[in-house]
């Protein structure tokens, strides 16, 4: 399949990287030059390891290309929205203003029907909203949201070997379109979670709080472990 990534940032160049080595041609689209410029000399401005070589080994193959123009991303027929969604300055909120960018982007440049897939961290309703918006588009563009769960310093195995897929999709067609885009890994039995727009986008949000809840509790155990004599490693291992 052609495919494009609209936004190379960690999560973006990895999985344009990736979707390359499961056997797609893929076109990575970013606004910064100079990051462009370094994925295209497969170095990129963050350190993941063995990305420097995938990107290598992806790149020579002439299907994966990086570029600051969106008019590359005509005939992708499935296009991965992978921009950052930080926290508004002096708000409790995310700003999606890039997700937004990045979903016109597509509407602009994207003539043939496509499935717009999301992967950014967004606030629920988001996606629905966006839906709206490719289906007032007078373009053939339906919505996917597939969240990630990337682990720092294996992220390159996460994206090619995930543990399971969230989609969260609209219809049997996107599914399958997404079945297809991942098929290499979904042929080993990694678990497919089917869900709607609204449960995909807080299963990555939830997914988050709990990580965090679980480090704070085991801090917290840590403490009571120092004070009772106990062995902490041991401990977490008993729970685990």
């Amino acid at each position: 399949m052609k495919i494009g990534v609209v936004g190379c940032g960690y999560l973006g160049a990895v999985h344009a990287a990736c979707m390359t080595e499961l056997g797609h041609d893929v076109v990575g689209v970013d606004v910064d030059e100079a990051k462009v410029d370094g994925l295209k000399a497969a170095s990129p401005p963050f350190y993941e390891p063995g990305l420097n070589e995938l990107l290598e080994s992806t790149l020579a193959t002439g299907r994966l290309v990086f570029t600051t123009d969106g008019a590359a991303l005509e005939g992708c027929e499935v296009v991965f929205v992978c921009v950052g969604t930080p926290q508004r300055k002096g708000e409790l909120a995310a700003d999606t203003r890039f997700v937004d960018a990045a979903v016109e982007t597509v509407i602009e440049h994207v003539s043939s029907p496509a499935l717009v897939v999301g992967k950014s961290t967004v606030p629920v309703g988001t996606a629905r909203r966006l839906a709206e918006r490719l289906a007032e588009s007078e373009r053939d563009l339906r919505l996917a949201w597939n969240p990630e769960f990337l682990r720092e310093g294996f992220a390159v195995q996460d994206t090619i070997a995930p543990d399971r897929f969230v989609f969260g999709v609209d219809s049997d067609k996107d599914e399958a379109v997404l079945r297809e885009v991942y098929a290499k890994a979904v042929a080993t039995g990694t678990p497919v979670i089917v869900t709607g727009f609204e449960t995909a986008e807080l299963v990555k949000v939830a997914a988050n709080a709990f990580l965090a809840t679980k480090i704070s509790f085991i801090n917290a155990m840590a403490e009571v472990c120092e004070a009772a004599g106990a062995d902490v490693t041991q401990l977490a291992d008993a729970i685990g």
